[in-house]
């Protein structure tokens, strides 16, 4: 529950706002996400990645479910057009160290978002919620702190069952996160475009020809 929920959050938001980007992110809108229960979550436009950089971080727990969410991530960057030698891949011990390993990544300035990928399986003890509520909100700050889109890309689960139906097929969430994470760089990019945008999100007016009007002379005062 924790992973959509977070998942829904940081998604739902910039897809409804792809009507302010450049034309090449608008072309078409892109099949919508199918979640495990069967609802539709989130859809994408067709986004141009071809000039993004992706950093993947991945846990070494649960090796076998980490790998098929990580073909997921590719697939959908590939779909992006995000080029191979733009795809930066590392690994940690576990989801505990996400955040921080998130945080060197980031400030390396090597790549345009960031995407975690980990696996937690709620287990006997409390260990499950400690770590994974840990680690949302590590992830989160990193993003908030270093303003490079880190995608929340933490599968929590109550059994095994409930990671395969989320990591493999078409409901694989890797694919969701790859999508999500050129969405963001994106609209990162177009945020920092330089001085003479003065449009972001639909806000304000571009600057087309650099010229500004001079400010009204007052007389006498």
């Amino acid at each position: 529950m924790l992973s959509l929920v977070f998942s829904s959050a940081a998604f739902q938001g910039p897809a409804l706002l792809a009507g302010s980007r450049s034309p090449a992110a608008q072309m078409r809108t892109a099949a919508p996400v199918i979640m495990a229960g069967g609802t539709t979550e989130v859809s994408f436009p067709t986004l141009d990645g071809s000039e993004v950089r992706i950093g993947i971080l991945k846990a070494r727990w649960h090796e076998g479910h980490i790998g098929n969410l990580v073909g997921g991530i590719k697939e959908a960057l590939t779909e992006c057009k995000v080029p191979e030698e733009n795809i930066v891949e590392y690994e940690v011990p576990g989801a505990f160290e996400l955040p921080l390993a998130c945080r060197y990544l980031a400030l390396s300035g090597k790549v345009d978002a960031i995407i975690p990928v980990g696996v937690l399986i709620k287990g006997d003890t409390t260990h499950f919620e400690v770590i994974s509520e840990s680690a949302a909100k590590g992830l989160m700050d990193v993003g908030l702190a270093t303003g490079i889109p880190v995608i929340f890309g933490l599968l929590t689960a109550n059994n095994e069952e409930q990671v395969v139906a989320r990591s493999v097929g078409s409901n694989n969430h890797g694919n969701q996160w790859g999508m999500a994470a050129v969405d963001m760089a994106l609209l990162r990019k177009t945020a920092l475009s330089g001085a003479k945008s003065k449009s972001f999100l639909g806000f304000g007016q571009e600057d087309t020809d650099g010229a500004s009007t001079p400010p009204v002379k007052k007389i006498g005062f």
